[in-house]
């Protein structure tokens, strides 16, 4: 795979709202990421992947800060969305008036996902996992509650301990807290002595546990098809096209029968006369 250098000047931003989103739950950058791809789609994709969020990812811009031309560069990104690297659409958002305007989106994942991922990824449910499958051995929490002792040595805890404790840290994160009111909770105003450190940190995690925040929107999304850039379900696009690019059988709308199309005539021919009739 060829290696696109950045160029000394740097990619430009897209106007607010638009340009490269990154989806949730990447995995760990890796040297492999694009190699099951073609020599020009993987150069193309491990630049876009190195671009910070917002970058400007449309055909022109690409076309102008890498080697390839604008035929070329659309023709890479049709097979990143094929490859499931890459999709557009619109989403839904709130503005300051607080009124609701559809933006375009271009969203990136430098993990390949398949058609069903991308229909959940537009409902706003992630499913979580590939990024089960690689999770750390230690968790946020864990990690949290190791370091305690650091900041006050009564508070030490085993490894036992955080591993027990970890799923009320958990709930805490869960809840929109930082690392600083955590720790907080666990250190500040602690009794002289500390008998035991884990039953009071245990207590504190439940007693101390901040309110639920108030429950987010769900994102409204529109995936496009990558050939004609018309919006559809997201269910009904396979390798980002719609039915139609692909040449599949569509189902024809629904038809009333002959007899019920007549009847429906007549009463309209009949209602017709009676208006004519009734004018003066």
């Amino acid at each position: 795979m060829d290696d696109i250098q950045l160029s000394a000047a740097p990619h430009p931003l897209a106007n607010p709202g638009y340009g490269k989103r990154t989806v949730s739950d990447q995995l760990p950058r890796t040297a492999d990421d694009f190699t099951h791809l073609p020599p020009r789609e993987g150069a193309i994709a491990a630049y876009i992947d190195r671009l910070p969020d917002n970058s400007d990812i449309s055909v022109k811009t690409l076309a102008k800060y890498t080697p390839y031309g604008q035929t070329a560069v659309g023709k890479a990104l049709n097979h990143l969305i094929a490859a499931g690297h890459l999709r557009r659409g619109l989403e839904a958002v709130t503005v300051a008036s607080g009124s609701t305007q559809w933006v375009t989106r271009t969203w990136w994942s430098r993990t390949a996902r398949d058609d069903a991922w991308w229909a959940a990824y537009a409902k706003g449910d992630v499913p979580p996992e590939e990024a089960d499958r690689r999770r750390p051995t230690r968790s946020r929490a864990y990690i949290l509650l190791a370091a305690l002792g650091r900041t006050n040595p009564v508070m030490s805890l085993s490894h036992a301990d955080c591993t027990a404790l970890a799923p009320l840290v958990d709930e805490w994160f869960a809840r929109e807290a930082t690392e600083r009111q955590v720790v907080h909770a666990l250190t500040d105003g602690l009794p002289v002595p500390v008998h035991h450190p884990a039953a009071l940190a245990r207590r504190r995690l439940i007693d101390k546990l901040p309110p639920a925040p108030p429950p987010k929107p769900r994102p409204v999304r529109i995936l496009e098809c990558a050939e004609c850039g018309r919006p559809a379900g997201a269910g009904d696009l396979r390798s980002g096209k719609c039915a139609r690019c692909r040449g599949a059988r569509t189902t024809p709308p629904p038809t009333l029968p002959p007899a019920r199309v007549h009847a429906l005539a007549t009463l309209a021919r009949a209602a017709a006369g009676h208006e004519r009739k009734a004018l003066p």
